[in-house]
């Protein structure tokens, strides 16, 4: 009876949860093909060789790997709203160019 109930509670929530995990695998994919697409022209634009775009785009992600579960913790202590309003004025601060009409 134990083993059916569990193998009912695992299909369920396999059914629910692998959607969600095929849906960010092809968000993520997505992404990594965008990076390609911008590095074609962006690398001509700035002069980077193969080996400067390999070295940022590194550094990049290397940066997201180790401050994202930093950051996920935070989130958890002080809660959605003041840290997401946290990140959006952050990234406003930190824009290259102000905001114009």
């Amino acid at each position: 009876m134990a083993d059916t109930v569990d193998k009912s509670t695992a299909r369920k929530v396999y059914w629910r949860l692998l959607p969600l995990a095929i849906l960010t695998y092809f968000l993520c994919y997505l992404d990594r093909i965008n990076v390609g697409f911008a590095a074609l022209t962006m690398n001509k634009e700035l002069g980077l060789d193969a080996a400067t775009y390999g070295m940022a785009a590194g550094a990049f992600f290397w940066g997201y790997f180790l401050f994202e579960v930093p950051s996920n913790l935070i989130l958890e202590k002080v809660g959605a709203r003041l840290w997401i309003a946290r990140i959006m004025a952050g990234s406003g601060c930190s824009s290259p160019r102000p905001f114009r009409r």
